[in-house]
C-alpha cells in the first residue's frame, strides 16, 4: 500500500509543483503508516530528475521515461497515472492543481470510479479516512470533505504545502505501462509561450498585486520598482478590474476567475478586497495591503495593513527596501 504523487515536469526538469505534491505526500503517507511512491512521465532526459524525488519524501519512484510523455497529453498522462496508481496499489493521490493538475485529477478520478477534492488548502487522515480541506462559494467557506472509497484523489492548491527536503534512498523504477503511439488520438506538435522575466503569478515567493487603486496603467511603473526590490522570486499581479479595463494581461489576474496563489508573501496595493478576488490570495501566508480607506474589506484579510495613499506608501517602501538589501 502506499500514496501516490504525481511529479509534474517541463522541458524535461522538475516544476517546484512536483517537489510540493512530493512534500504534501509524505505527510499524506506518514498518517497512513505506508509508504510513498511518485510517478515521473518525461522525456527520455527525465531519469535524471528522479533521484531529486527521494530528498523530498519519496521511497520509490515509477518513472515513464519516453519521447511521448515529453509534452503533457492528457490521455496517455491518465492512462500512466493510472497505472501507477494500481501498479502501487495507491490509497491516495496527490496532484498539484496546478494549470496541468487541473485537468489531469479530474481524469484519473473519472478513470479510477474515485472521488476527487479540487484546490485542497490542507489535507490529512481522521478516523482512518483521508480527508481534504477545500474552499467553497467563492472562497468565503472552508469545507472538510472525506472520502468514503480508495484511492482518494486530491488537488493540493500550489503553495499550501512549502517543499521540505525528507531524504529517502529512493527506488526508481520504470513503469510498466508504455505509451502505445498507433493508440494516440492526440499529438503536440509545438509548445509555444511567452518567455517572461519574472516567474509565474502562481509559483512565485513573492506576489506584488495592484487594483483600480493604482488608477491608470502607467502608474504600474511603482509595483514594478517593488517588485524589483523584493527581488527575482517576485511576480506581479492583478485584480479582475485591472485586468478587464485592459491595464495588465488575464495571465496576472489573481481571482476566482484567474490564479490561485498561495505564496508566503503577497502585497495588496489599491485592492479593496472584493470576494472573487479574495478567493484567489486568502490562503498567502502573510498578507499586506496598502489601501487608502480604512474600511477596505482586505484589511479583515491581511496580517498588516498600512492605511495611506498609496503613491507616497509604494516608494518609500520601495526605497527602505533596497537599502535593507544593500546593506544586507
Amino acid at each position: 500500500m502506499s500514496v501516490l504523487a504525481f511529479a509534474e515536469q517541463r522541458g524535461g526538469a522538475l516544476r517546484q509543483a512536483a517537489v510540493e505534491a512530493v512534500t504534501a505526500g509524505r505527510m499524506l503517507a506518514d498518517a497512513l503508516d505506508v509508504e510513498l511512491t511518485a510517478v515521473l512521465l518525461g522525456p527520455p532526459t527525465i531519469s535524471g530528475e528522479a533521484g531529486k524525488l527521494g530528498r523530498y519524501g519519496a521511497d520509490r519512484v515509477l518513472l515513464g521515461s519516453s519521447d511521448l510523455f515529453a509534452e503533457y497529453v492528457p490521455e496517455e498522462y491518465s492512462e500512466a497515472v493510472v497505472a501507477a496508481v494500481r501498479e502501487s496499489e495507491s490509497k491516495a493521490v496527490v496532484v498539484s492543481a496546478s494549470a496541468l493538475g487541473k485537468d489531469l485529477a479530474p481524469r484519473v478520478a473519472a478513470r479510477l470510479k474515485a472521488g476527487l477534492a479540487s484546490d485542497a488548502t490542507e489535507i490529512g487522515v481522521e478516523d482512518g479516512r483521508v480527508i481534504a480541506v477545500r474552499p467553497a462559494y467563492g472562497g468565503k467557506v472552508f469545507l472538510k470533505v472525506a472520502f468514503k472509497s480508495e484511492p482518494a484523489v486530491l488537488g493540493v492548491r500550489p503553495r499550501a504545502y512549502m517543499a521540505e527536503e525528507a531524504p529517502r534512498d529512493a527506488r526508481v523504477e520504470e513503469l510498466s505501462t508504455k505509451p502505445d503511439p498507433a493508440q494516440l488520438r492526440t499529438k503536440v506538435r509545438m509548445a509555444a509561450g511567452e518567455k517572461k522575466e519574472r516567474p509565474d503569478v502562481a509559483e512565485a515567493e513573492i506576489v506584488v498585486a495592484g487594483g483600480r487603486g493604482l488608477q491608470e496603467s502607467e502608474h504600474w511603473t511603482l509595483l514594478e520598482d517593488l517588485a524589483d526590490a523584493l527581488g527575482p522570486a517576485t511576480a506581479l499581479g492583478a485584480s479582475r478590474a485591472v485586468v478587464d479595463a485592459g491595464w495588465r494581461p488575464h495571465d496576472e489576474q489573481v481571482g476566482q476567475t484567474g490564479k490561485v496563489v498561495s505564496p508566503p508573501l503577497y502585497f495588496a496595493v489599491g485592492i479593496s478586497g472584493a470576494i472573487q478576488h479574495l478567493a484567489g490570495m486568502r490562503t498567502a501566508k502573510c498578507i499586506v495591503a496598502i489601501n487608502k480607506d480604512p474600511e477596505a474589506p482586505i484589511f479583515k484579510t491581511a496580517d498588516y495593513g498600512i492605511v495611506g495613499d498609496l503613491f507616497e506608501v509604494v516608494p518609500r517602501l520601495t526605497e527602505e527596501i533596497q537599502k535593507l538589501r544593500s546593506e544586507g
